[in-house]
């Protein structure tokens, strides 16, 4: 029997997957596995090497950490239901390229150009 962290990591993979409206194929292909593989991970009965969590963690675009968020709030759903707008979804995109700096700085522009 696998521990509750498997269990919680695989629920976690399959909610972010599903957020992202991927089969378990296609994220296999994205970190270059099999959707077997991916199966055995969301359903926490197989451990897997943190190299693979961070790939998993890379095709679904969040962080690592987000796989070990037990308490998920509804400011994170919601930040990604941005991904049905395109728009905001590539501007995320771009923003995760950059420094946590330049990141602020793009907000407060936008802020700015925004706010009455």
């Amino acid at each position: 029997m696998k521990s509750s962290i498997t269990k919680l990591v695989g629920n976690k993979i399959r909610h972010y997957r599903l957020q992202m409206k991927m089969t378990q194929d296609q994220l296999a292909e994205a970190i270059d596995t099999s959707g077997t593989y991916i199966g055995r991970l969301e359903r926490g009965e197989q451990n897997m090497q943190l190299l693979t969590l961070e790939k998993i963690a890379s095709a679904l675009h969040i962080n690592v950490s987000a796989l070990f968020d037990i308490q998920e709030s509804q400011t994170s759903d919601q930040f990604f239901d941005a991904k049905d707008n395109q728009v905001l979804w590539n501007i995320i995109l771009l923003l995760e390229k950059h420094s946590k700096s330049d990141q602020q700085r793009a907000y407060r522009v936008l802020k700015e150009m925004f706010t009455p």
